[in-house]
């Protein structure tokens, strides 16, 4: 009887751990198969927007709920045992077809987001710059409203005139990038771009900041209509100044006439004093007149040695270099006084 009993308790613990073996398999692979099948991603693809504080656990069962995913658990899961729960990063993904949990985790974890992207372009007015990030849809909005000194105070550079100060460029940013954080990259990339070149300046450029020669840089910027053109521009300037004539340049006037300008400078534009008006004034305007670009900038420090003082735009955005006055006349009589 006792042998019986012993023979009956094998059998069923042998049928209890077959069993319970089988099931380990099965659920073994069903865990794997899991891992291994892509979400039910839409054939063109779609946008997944991760928000900050949002969990592992979170984010399997909205992905559940929105039958993108077969069985939240199984994520979790995966997660833990591969420590990657704690892992993912917020923002934007771009999820495609054939993406499978494993993939999906892997993307999250290294935080490839979505960038979105703004271009501040050379020549552009801080004001401009402002209008183009105010309407930007994708950054988050914190400075609307604001004047341009609490902007800078913002920033932690308070009591500095803003005009100038960012570097225009494409700049590529996530979900939830602020204007402020923005503004923040392109001043930086401006004064890392003024230093290096400040670094590379000759001996006998007459400017004795690099504040000084940002103003410069951005009046060789709105000279400028063809880039071949910036050093030989920014040449008869540095030359001016050494020379101690007056840079006479009608962007510098533009800028100070702010609003009243209506797309044409007068005789009487040409003699009203403001601290703008190198017509007038000696030397450089108080401030930079727009942003200008990485070319501007070390065309200044590098400009070409020649003895031309004056130049004068020939109407197809290149311009007439001129040595002497007697020939500068000639050349706007030939380019400016015929057109009109």
């Amino acid at each position: 009887m006792l042998k019986l009993t012993f023979r009956l308790l094998l059998k069923s613990t042998l049928v209890v751990l077959l069993l319970a073996g089988l099931a380990a398999g099965l659920a073994w692979n069903y865990y794997k198969e899991f891992l291994a099948t892509p979400l039910a991603i839409p054939e063109q693809g779609m946008v997944l927007n991760i928000p900050k504080g949002m969990s592992l656990r979170g984010l399997a069962n909205r992905l559940e709920q929105q039958r993108l995913l077969e069985d939240a658990r199984l994520l979790r899961l995966y997660g833990r045992l591969h420590h990657e729960a704690t892992q993912i990063k917020a923002g934007e993904y771009e999820l495609s077809p054939g993406l499978t949990p494993v993939a999906l985790l892997d993307l999250l974890v290294a935080g490839k987001t979505v960038s979105h992207s703004i271009t501040l372009v050379e020549g552009w007015t801080f004001e401009q710059m402002l209008q183009k990030i105010h309407g930007h849809p994708e950054l988050r909005h914190t400075l609307a409203g604001l004047s341009s000194e609490e902007i800078m105070e913002r920033l932690g550079h308070a009591g500095e005139h803003p005009e100038g100060r960012f570097f225009p460029d494409t700049y590529l940013y996530p979900r939830d990038f602020s204007d402020l954080e923005l503004l923040k990259r392109a001043y930086d990339r401006m004064q890392e771009t003024l230093a290096k070149a400040w670094s590379e300046r000759p001996e006998d450029l007459p400017l004795k900041t690099p504040y000084e020669l940002l103003i410069l840089a951005s009046i060789v910027e709105k000279e400028t209509g063809r880039a071949g053109e910036r050093d030989r521009i920014a040449g008869v300037f540095i030359r001016r100044l050494n020379k101690g004539m007056k840079l006479q340049t009608d962007p510098t006037v533009i800028y100070g006439m702010g609003a009243s300008y209506k797309g044409n400078i007068r005789r009487k534009d040409l003699r009203k004093p403001t601290p703008y008006n190198t017509y007038v004034i000696s030397g450089l305007p108080p401030t930079p007149i727009c942003m200008p670009g990485r070319e501007s900038i070390f065309a200044v420090v590098n400009p070409v040695q020649e003895k031309a003082l004056y130049f004068v735009a020939k109407g197809d955005g290149s311009h007439q270099f001129s040595a002497t006055l007697k020939q500068h006349n000639a050349a706007v009589r030939k380019y400016q006084l015929k057109r009109k």
